[in-house]
């Protein structure tokens, strides 16, 4: 079998079926960051992401761009955890006949980023390769009681997106800004059942959430922000990299949440979660439902 056949997800889930964690770990593999036991109060946050050319950026996109994007990607990770980053490591593999400009403006756009989110960069690799290839780790830390999960969704909770999303390629998903601000507003005003971060597409990310809930949707098609960029409603929901927030709130403080979100972030309900039964609904503009599955970009 290729991992083609076998697919990226169906490969994570092997893999994890052959690990033993220790006591020490909270949860592993299955969310957007690992959680780690820490002190009396908070938990470590732990995650990662690989960027490679032609694959995640492209030869003629601007450094600085691609290096901001690198270490973006893992703080809208530990965001959608409830949590506020802290320190980072990054490992490069760069063509030795790489303009050494370029080199020195990827790591201005990783440093630019790492500022503005007060993440400090303590280490790191370098080594030879055919094309680029950035892979970040970062550490954060959340308070206990902040902690959100993708495996928390509860029957006839609201379903919330931030943003718009769809037409990602078109420059913003190398230019986007980490729901950090979000996400930690999110955490301490409201109990927040489930979260993750849009990379993959809104159906393969909220699937993750039924997933690990045990739990089904209903979405609406017509409440669901699209960028000016998206190619269509369907394109939209499956292109990923948006790196919006999806969250879902107990259906009590649904009102309450719009009433006090202090953001220009737009702020959009576009379904429900439903007990008993897996998978998606969707209800098209017509009012007509019917049945999809949450498939979005996966590398194999």
């Amino acid at each position: 079998m290729k991992l083609k056949d076998l697919g990226e997800f169906n490969f994570i889930n092997r893999i994890g079926r052959k690990i033993k964690l220790s006591g020490r770990v909270i949860k592993g593999i299955g969310d957007d960051a690992a959680v780690l036991k820490y002190t009396r109060d908070k938990y470590l946050l732990f995650t990662t992401d690989m960027l490679i050319e032609g694959k995640h950026f492209n030869e003629d996109d601007k450094a600085g761009l691609v290096g901001a994007k690198s270490l973006s990607c893992n703080i809208s990770d530990i965001a959608a955890m409830g949590g506020v980053p802290k320190f980072a490591v990054c490992s490069v593999g760069l063509p030795d006949s790489l303009d050494l400009k370029y080199a020195d403006e990827l790591y201005e756009g990783i440093k630019k980023i790492a500022q503005r989110f007060e993440v400090d960069l303590v280490g790191g690799d370098t080594v030879c390769s055919k094309k680029i290839v950035i892979n970040i780790a970062l550490i954060g830390e959340v308070e206990k009681e902040n902690l959100t999960l993708r495996s928390g969704a509860k029957g006839n909770d609201i379903i919330f997106i931030t943003g718009n999303i769809g037409g990602s390629i078109k420059f913003r998903h190398l230019n986007f800004t980490p729901r950090f601000k979000e996400a930690r507003f999110l955490v301490k005003n409201f109990k927040i059942n489930s979260m993750i971060d849009v990379s993959d597409g809104l159906l393969a990310d909220l699937g993750h959430i039924l997933k690990e809930s045990n739990k089904g949707a209903a979405i609406c098609e017509k409440t669901i922000p699209l960028s000016k960029y998206a190619a269509g409603f369907d394109s939209a929901v499956r292109d990923g990299e948006d790196f919006e927030l999806v969250f879902t709130l107990s259906e009590r403080y649904a009102d309450r949440l719009e009433n006090m979100w202090p953001f220009k972030t737009r702020l959009s309900k576009i379904g429900r979660i439903l007990n008993g039964r897996k998978g998606f609904t969707l209800v098209r503009k017509s009012e007509k439902s019917e049945r999809i599955k949450p498939a979005g970009f996966t590398h194999f």
